[in-house]
């Protein structure tokens, strides 16, 4: 099979779900930066990234758009998936919800009394697997663009 094909938009939590680390993209001093991070999935949908207070990403919030990438790759029978959330970066503030966030989301890699979480809701996703096409979803509207 050539390029790609669409992955149902109902299934992209469910295949983030499985992925133990994502990829977090974001433009410190105007150059592209990937990280790898633990997320989790948060009220079914949410994506949601722990990081220091102190660093690179946190940032980026209020003046940068962040993309979340999970995937699956299995070169072996040449398949696998990949799921793009991406939106502006943003903080959990609510001190009520920051605590629910911090008992059922991410664990950090790092011991830090000053983490902040990240929602990473779909905005713009992007979600293929081997198929014959790529879609891109606007995730307020239910039209998509093939690319």
């Amino acid at each position: 099979m050539h390029g790609v094909r669409e992955i149902d938009r109902q299934e992209c939590p469910r295949l983030m779900a499985t992925a133990p680390v994502g990829g977090i993209v974001h433009t410190p001093r105007f150059l592209a930066a990937v990280l790898p991070v633990p997320f989790s999935l948060y009220a079914d949908s949410v994506a949601v990234v722990r990081t220091s207070a102190a660093s690179q990403l946190a940032g980026a919030i209020g003046r940068a758009v962040i993309a979340l990438q999970a995937d699956e790759a299995d070169p072996a029978v040449r398949s696998g998936w990949s799921v793009v959330d991406a939106e502006r970066a943003t903080v959990v503030s609510d001190l009520a919800e920051c605590e629910r966030v911090r008992e059922r989301g991410p664990r950090s890699w790092r011991t830090s009394h000053h983490d902040i979480f990240l929602p990473v809701e779909p905005e713009l996703v992007s979600r293929t697997e081997p198929g014959e096409r790529r879609v891109v979803h606007d995730a307020r509207s239910t039209r998509g663009d093939v690319m």
